[in-house]
């Protein structure tokens, strides 16, 4: 076998619609794009939103709102999450990006008070919820706010 031989399996290869070949293709006079009207003109696209002249939806809503440029986006981390750690292990940034629980060290990680929390764990996060810092200090673990 060899690359001048091969083809393409049997049906596998469709011939395109030659449209406006005479009218023994079945394809000819208006080329499937029916009679009259701007779809059935040359360069007849119609941009995206456009609605015929009328105000367009975009234009008759109102501006709302903003983000503000000082936003910090926090990774969410819940208590339950935690209970993968060893008890008296140091809890970080780069030790929840080795478990998986968070995507890179460049994000601000908030630990959240959703489950419990039965060992001793020293956490290191960018915020805590106040619920989160009271049930790891509860199980003997330590909070620290990193900047």
């Amino acid at each position: 076998m060899d690359l001048n031989t091969l083809k393409p399996a049997l049906g596998s290869v469709k011939q395109g619609k030659r449209i406006g070949r005479g009218p023994g293709s079945g394809h000819g006079k208006t080329a499937t794009k029916g009679h009259k009207g701007q779809k059935a003109r040359s360069g007849g696209s119609i941009k995206a939103g456009f609605e015929g002249g009328q105000m367009p939806l975009q234009r008759r809503l109102p501006k709302r709102g903003f983000t503000p440029l000082s936003r910090v986006e926090y990774a969410i981390v819940n208590l339950k999450q935690l209970d993968a750690f060893e008890a008296n292990s140091s809890v970080d940034t780069e030790s929840l990006v080795a478990m998986g629980l968070v995507k890179s060290t460049a994000c601000a990680v908030k630990i959240l008070g959703n489950g419990d929390l039965a060992k001793s764990l020293r956490v290191s996060a960018s915020k805590f919820s106040q619920s989160a810092k009271d049930k790891i200090l509860a199980a003997g673990g330590t909070v620290e706010e990193t900047v």
